[in-house]
């Protein structure tokens, strides 16, 4: 039976939910949030990290922030990795935080090709993508915005050296003690510049065709498997997402067709971030990318309890990530329960910083 066509019919966001062996206790997800509060210059998670995590273990899963798979893979300052043992064990304090809460955690794997800049990569080398062009707008770099500079396009022969960052990638979290991995190929990073047409101008087997254009992300999915089981795998995607000066000439067949190629796996579920964050506009049918999908879907952007209690009811969504609320409310499941009044999030301590706008939001008295 495809799991993402429950035959209840009285599902709401305090339903639970299984992925494989793991249950998750309700359907409101943490969204993997960019903090830039990892300890550099190594890029290890620090303690205060494991305290603003287990104080959202009630979350039916927590998806930690996007952690990059090697140091070629860095897009921002202050941004954890998962290629090193002093990450793992940052990580690892983490997790047993989060567990000892009787939480779960994911960690989303990601490489941020293009949406970098030399300033932050090994050697001060180039960036790099699917082909060679420049995305408008400024890089996050150490001494402040700096204009992103052209990539440069990947060799065939390299590609193979990306997927296997993502595989020593899923072993280290599996050695760190998360629960699963979530596959970042959103958001304008790196598998999502090679899933794109308007970053993807290749003319060899990862270019042209959506088979070629996808072969990359169903490349680093493989090479995760080797660690995961498919239900303690995700895989996040946006389609109409215009973040990083992205874009596709036809959203809905590419990313129906990634939904059915990522069907027939096992998959714990697809990621979906619905619409454009960048405008709030949604132009794609994103019951067709749920329907293309034989797995668990889970929703984001932008939604709150009534907007998605509405869509688990009519069967839209499985679950729904949210992430400012969950950001600035640790406790949001008891809260929604007891429709208690929100936190306000501060977007001026959203990134970077001590403890102030992390781990200081009150909880129900």
């Amino acid at each position: 039976m495809n799991p993402g066509a429950e035959a209840v019919t009285n599902l709401d966001l305090f339903s639970p939910i299984s992925l494989g062996e793991l249950t998750l206790p309700n359907r409101v997800i943490m969204a993997p949030l960019t903090r830039n509060r990892a300890a550099v210059p190594d890029n290890v998670p620090r303690a205060m990290s494991a305290t603003y995590y287990a104080q959202r273990a009630s979350a039916g899963l927590i998806i930690a922030e996007a952690t990059q798979v090697s140091p070629e893979g860095v897009g921002y300052p202050a941004t954890p990795g998962i290629h090193s043992d002093a990450q793992v064990l940052g990580w690892r304090t983490v997790n047993d935080a989060v567990h000892a809460q009787g939480g779960r955690i994911f960690l989303q794997l990601w490489y941020c090709g293009r949406i970098s800049h030399p300033d932050l990569l090994p050697d001060n080398q180039q960036p790099v993508s699917a082909s060679a062009i420049r995305a408008e707008g400024d890089a996050v770099t150490p001494e402040g915005l700096k204009p992103f500079v052209e990539p440069r396009a990947l060799r065939a022969d390299e590609i193979p050296g990306i997927v296997n960052q993502y595989r020593q990638a899923a072993k280290f979290s599996m050695d760190a003690g998360f629960d699963g991995v979530e596959i970042h190929s959103a958001n304008g990073y790196l598998l999502d510049q090679f899933v794109r047409d308007g970053t993807n101008r290749r003319d060899d087997r990862y270019g042209g065709s959506l088979e070629n254009r996808s072969r990359l992300l169903m490349e680093v999915l493989s090479a995760v498997l080797e660690t995961w089981e498919p239900s303690r795998v995700g895989v996040r995607i946006s389609p109409e997402n215009s973040f990083n000066d992205i874009r596709d000439s036809d959203p809905q067949a590419t990313f129906n067709f990634i939904a059915t190629a990522l069907s027939g796996k096992g998959l714990g579920y697809l990621h979906v971030v619905e619409g454009d964050m960048m405008s709030d506009e949604r132009n794609v049918d994103y019951r067709q990318i749920r329907d293309n999908f034989d797995g668990y879907y889970m929703a984001n952007c932008s939604y709150d309890k009534a907007r998605a209690e509405s869509a688990i009811a009519r069967s839209d969504a499985d679950m729904v990530s949210f992430g400012q609320l969950l950001l600035a409310n640790p406790d949001l499941v008891e809260r929604f329960r007891m429709d208690a009044e929100l936190n306000t999030p501060d977007p001026d301590t959203f990134y970077g910083g001590d403890g102030k706008g992390y781990t200081d939001y009150p909880a129900l008295a």
